[in-house]
């Protein structure tokens, strides 16, 4: 469930008039909905009542520090994968015992930026990063905490830019060199390994492939057990998906259930990493017309919202739906809704039946809370958006709109 809904003709975000936000932050425009943020935070989360665990927003899938701190403020952790994202956690309250750091490229600064945090553990990829992580953590006399995230080649089912758990990916280490590097670990004397990670893919609609890989993960904390080697935290990463267009993903309380009975037994803490199950549907993006085109062959609608603005269409070729901000009853046609992009990929939709539509008038995508503003870029020296964020009948700038001077200001060095 989310709080967008038309009232009367006029859609809305909570109390607040989508068409009303335009008109005073500008467009193209983020709008997020504290209380569908809260609302799917806590469903996910008490889903696993049943179990020790933490939730651990997954932070590149939106990172504003607001809405960072929302979920922060519920006792969420995060999972992070740059140093950008250790910094913006902090600044946003998440205590450093909360946050994990995965990803494949850790860079010498982040490492040491993490361990001067504290934080809880890194979901190390590779061998060398382990013998880096362990360099370091010598060097400044502290002991890394890590796990480590094992590649279990599952498929997830879903596109392949975003499967992440089979043998062809870049991702993890397989279970024979996971073996090595346990036993490396348990060498190292600024090395102490305490979990498991995995993370097979996103917008997963079906929990089949996340079972798959538990089955596997446990047969081979068996092996880490016979080995000496006790594990705190199973941490099953995220992926759960979202309805963005016919799709029919699982429920969290469908996904809790059925690991609550796999895991009850165990004497552990089970992470989770959700992002897009969180603020998928907690945000939108509001755009204006600004021409109507008809050729011979086409119909489209020129918005000024843009690939760089919410590039899922260009480089997914996903599907966000888009419907006008206010009802106005004509007829439908089929269109594609297109950007100033320089680029034919510049696109949010294709041949979409919608109602025909005036310039100056608004459209809105929906579904744009995750992997929308936080892929944004300045391609073509566009500004990037505002985002706002709205509680009841109140809305709160989070993220001013850029200016001209805000392009260039790294160049004037």
């Amino acid at each position: 469930m989310n709080y967008f809904a038309y009232k009367g003709k006029e859609l809305f975000c909570e109390d607040m008039r989508i068409a009303d936000l335009a008109a005073t932050y500008g467009t193209p425009l983020y709008i997020y909905s504290a209380a569908t943020i809260k609302r799917h935070f806590s469903a996910f989360d008490t889903a696993f009542n049943g179990l020790k665990h933490l939730t651990c927003f997954s932070v590149k899938a939106n990172s504003n520090i607001h809405i960072i701190e929302t979920m922060g403020k519920m006792g969420g952790g995060v999972d992070i994968v740059s140093g950008g994202e250790l910094y913006r956690s902090l600044k946003a309250g998440i205590p450093p015992e909360k946050i994990v750091y995965s990803g494949v490229g850790k860079r010498t600064n982040e490492i040491r930026e993490a361990l001067t945090a504290n934080i809880l553990m890194f979901n190390v990829e590779s061998l060398a990063e382990l013998e880096r992580i362990s360099e370091i953590a010598q060097d400044m006399g502290k002991i890394a905490r890590v796990s480590f995230r094992i590649n279990p080649n599952v498929d997830p089912k879903t596109h392949p830019y975003i499967s992440t758990g089979m043998k062809k990916n870049k991702f993890g280490l397989d279970v024979t060199h996971s073996r090595i590097a346990y036993k490396r670990a348990m060498e190292l004397p600024a090395i102490e390994p305490i979990g498991i990670d995995c993370h097979i893919g996103s917008q997963l609609t079906t929990i089949e492939p996340f079972l798959e890989a538990l089955d596997k993960l446990l047969d081979f904390m068996d092996e880490l057990q016979k080995m000496g080697i006790h594990i705190s935290y199973l941490d099953l990463g995220g992926g759960l998906g979202i309805q963005y267009d016919e799709e029919e993903p699982p429920q969290p309380e469908e996904f809790g259930k059925a690991l609550t009975e796999k895991l009850k037994h165990l004497d552990i803490t089970v992470i989770f990493e959700p992002g897009r199950v969180i603020v998928g549907n907690t945000g939108v993006l509001v755009t204006e017309v600004l021409y109507t085109k008809q050729t011979p062959s086409k119909n489209f609608l020129i918005v000024d919202a843009a690939m760089n603005d919410l590039i899922r269409p260009a480089l997914y070729q996903s599907f966000h739906r888009i419907t006008p901000a206010t009802i106005t009853g004509r007829e439908t046609m089929n269109v594609d809704v297109v950007g100033p992009i320089c680029e034919s990929s510049d696109f949010l939709a294709r041949d979409r039946d919608l109602p025909a539509m005036k310039q100056g008038e608004l459209l809105v995508a929906h579904s744009a809370g995750a992997y929308g503003f936080t892929m944004s870029s300045n391609y073509n020296s566009r500004t990037r958006a505002a985002e706002v964020l709205v509680e009841g009948d109140q809305a709160k700038i989070i993220r001013r709109r850029e200016t001209y001077d805000d392009l260039i200001g790294p160049e004037l060095v």
